[in-house]
């Protein structure tokens, strides 16, 4: 997410997000050979480019400005079945939006039909939410999911995804099962993560009911916003394994903006279109990246293992723990017999 800032930052995204760059997870400068990471997930989940779709939404002020009874930002959505790269559209909206919420999604499908409805992000009311990684078992626990759902959230759930199911899953923690009235209000951030860990929980405790020790772990990289505050997760079920990775930056969209020096790509690169100085201000902000979009280790931080990132209206950033029974982790066949 990127607050007080434009959407133009995802141009970049694509760009560099194909380098594999990954502090904290890979050594430095190796991370195009992917084999210097001892941890198969890591290379099997950055070998490959996302080229299954991909989805933006971005807040705007226009509902409330024609709608009767409509008061803040809502989402806008743009959802696309095209890699970015052969989206002539989406490169039109990355340099022509500006917001101060937005979130991007580009897709690497785990089975379900790459089509524009399958796409991240998933949007309910003013909420919105996106997932990088994978329910696992979830064919065996998909209609006990939707038992869960308020009816609502259910009838919301347009695809086949394992995400979108999670994503109506969430909405009907945080609402209390409310009906599609309550997807208008904004919630307390406590209550944001409360509903966040109940539905990791929830779907760690059915796969554990229908498929018992057979069961795989998940990696549950979900990520929520009402446009004001947010909550990040970073979580994999296993003792050992590490989630897919998450990084979260306050000072990397200095780089991402053009008007300041520095480029995002290298310390040796020159920023040909800078006409800001070092000492110009700029807002307060949080980028939270799959990958980090600047060269800049400094400005990035890792979200540590089974950890939530949750950011304020007033953009303090806080990470806390995300609580569940160590019994509700799984094994994974294949790296747990070697």
């Amino acid at each position: 997410m990127l607050r007080y800032s434009s959407v133009n930052v995802l141009a970049y995204k694509i760009h560099i997000a194909i380098e594999h760059y990954l502090p904290g997870l890979l050594p430095h400068d190796k991370e195009k050979e992917l084999d210097h990471s001892s941890d198969a997930l890591i290379r099997m989940r950055n070998s490959l480019l996302n080229m299954d779709g991909l989805g933006i939404a971005w807040y705007t002020n226009a509902t409330s400005s024609y709608m009767k009874g409509t008061e803040g930002s809502r989402p806008a959505l743009y959802k696309s079945q095209s890699p970015p790269i052969n989206d002539f559209n989406f490169r039109s909206l990355c340099e022509n939006t500006e917001t101060y919420c937005v979130f991007a999604h580009i897709r690497a499908s785990s089975g379900s039909t790459v089509t524009q409805v399958n796409s991240h992000p998933f949007v309910f009311g003013r909420h919105v939410f996106m997932h990088n990684g994978v329910v696992s078992n979830f064919s065996a626990i998909r209609r006990e999911m939707t038992d869960l759902m308020s009816f609502d959230a259910y009838c919301n759930v347009l695809g086949s995804t394992d995400s979108e199911h999670a994503a109506a899953l969430y909405m009907t923690n945080l609402t209390n099962h409310g009906k599609k009235e309550s997807w208008q209000l904004t919630y307390p951030l406590p209550e944001m993560l409360v509903a966040m860990q109940k539905t990791v929980v929830q779907i760690l405790e059915l796969q554990k009911i229908k498929t018992g020790d057979a069961r795989t772990p998940n990696s549950l990289n979900f990520c929520t916003t009402d446009g004001q505050k947010m909550v990040a997760i970073r979580f994999r079920n296993h003792a050992t394994e590490q989630p897919p990775s998450l990084y979260w930056s306050e000072f990397a969209g200095r780089t991402l903006n053009t008007k300041y020096p520095g480029h995002p790509d290298s310390r040796d690169l020159v920023n040909e279109q800078a006409i800001w100085g070092e000492d110009k201000r700029i807002g307060k902000h949080t980028i939270i990246a799959s990958e980090p979009t600047t060269y800049d280790e400094k400005e990035w931080i890792l979200i540590g293992k089974n950890c939530a990132l949750t950011v304020g209206e007033e953009g303090t950033e806080i990470e806390v723990p995300i609580e569940y029974d160590a019994a509700l982790n799984a094994e994974d066949p294949d790296a747990d017999s070697k």
